[in-house]
């Protein structure tokens, strides 16, 4: 039998769309070519997110299971592990005791700058005063001793009796008593006085100690809040709204740190993935834009556009049974919706996909 070259094409196009059907693809033939438009057909997936413990612990209950739709924020799993709590109202207690000590610092530091210019001021006035009465004290022994000096004279002389001579020496000697003793407290107001001036190198040391308490108080605080955290690790709640697919756990079980727990379909990244032939990649760019059709409703397609296609090829999917479909090169791509619809596209749903090549091709819908 003589094959034209119509009877050729038509065949091999045949051929190709019947490959195409068996891996669940609906590759274009020339007719849609030439319409502007590929057509498309895969199915619905989502972004996945898998929830994962963060702590080491056991699994006390479990809330949601497979097929459960979540809210994020929504309790999934709650853990337990009495060391956590341990260690929780330990770090609590380590922390109230550190801010404590900071508060009497920062109390003592107040009272310490208050005082300052007072005690520098009372130790001045101290000095001054011990320093009028030694003045005062040494007039008065300089005169006891004058007056000493004269009795001894009339009593050499015979004018007055011994005890006048020793009234006088009496007399002069508790005057240089008593300047001795103010000469004394004259030294000690000095000192009280210079101690008194230290007081700014006091409060530098004490703020010195304010900071290091500070510090400390931060670490406490630091690790008071690690705990708290860790303690509300225990709870495990959804990262975002989803549909969970699946379920790694059961109750009683222990579990380490990053051990899977759950996978969370994440409803709000959906996209319709499909794949092209190989001959048809040059056609297909990122940002065409494109429609969903479901077969829940057909009437109502959902924009969207072309925002992934894979830079590498790939067998046909192995669901194909014959060897020879299953060697066909393909790449996958993704149309995901450019606005929120109110028609709901879920994780295994099959759809139709239809991509424009040309900006002035009408839409239609998907050919079956």
């Amino acid at each position: 039998m003589a094959w034209t070259r119509t009877s050729r094409w038509m065949v091999g196009a045949g051929l190709v769309a019947v490959a195409a059907l068996a891996a669940g693809v609906f590759l274009t033939t020339q007719s849609d070519t030439d319409s502007g438009l590929v057509q498309v057909n895969g199915r619905v997936e989502s972004d996945q997110i898998v929830v994962s413990a963060r702590v080491p612990a056991r699994i006390a209950d479990v809330v949601v299971r497979e097929g459960d739709v979540v809210k994020a924020g929504q309790v999934m799993l709650k853990l337990h592990d009495d060391g956590v709590a341990a260690r929780t109202a330990q770090a609590a207690a380590a922390a109230s005791a550190q801010m404590a000590q900071v508060r009497a610092l920062e109390s003592s530091l107040s009272l310490l700058r208050s005082e300052t210019a007072m005690l520098t001021q009372t130790a001045q006035a101290e000095v001054t005063a011990a320093q009028a009465e030694l003045n005062r004290l040494g007039v008065v022994a300089q005169q006891s001793a004058l007056e000493r000096d004269r009795v001894k004279q009339l009593a050499d002389q015979g004018f007055v009796g011994p005890q006048a001579l020793e009234r006088a020496q009496v007399a002069t000697k508790s005057a240089l008593e008593q300047y001795s003793s103010a000469r004394a407290q004259v030294q000690k107001a000095q000192v009280n006085l210079q101690n008194a001036r230290l007081a700014p190198q006091r409060i530098a040391s004490r703020s010195a100690e304010l900071q290091a308490a500070i510090a400390q108080a931060d670490m406490a605080q630091a690790k008071a809040l690690e705990a708290a955290s860790e303690s509300k690790e225990l709870t495990v709640t959804a990262p975002v709204n989803g549909h969970v697919v699946a379920r790694y756990i059961n109750p009683g079980e222990a579990v380490n740190h990053g051990v899977p727990l759950y996978a969370i379909a994440d409803l709000s990244k959906v996209y319709l993935k499909a794949y092209i032939p190989e001959p048809m990649l040059g056609r297909i760019q990122l940002g065409q834009p494109a429609q969903i059709w479901t077969d829940s409703a057909p009437d109502q397609p959902i924009d969207a556009k072309v925002g992934y296609i894979a830079n590498r090829a790939e067998f046909t999917p192995k669901e194909v049974q014959t060897r020879d479909e299953r060697t066909k090169l393909v790449f996958e791509v993704r149309l995901y919706p450019t606005q929120t619809s109110q028609l709901k596209l879920l994780p295994g749903q099959p759809a139709d996909g239809m991509i424009r090549l040309s900006p002035d091709a009408p839409w239609h819908a998907p050919r079956h």
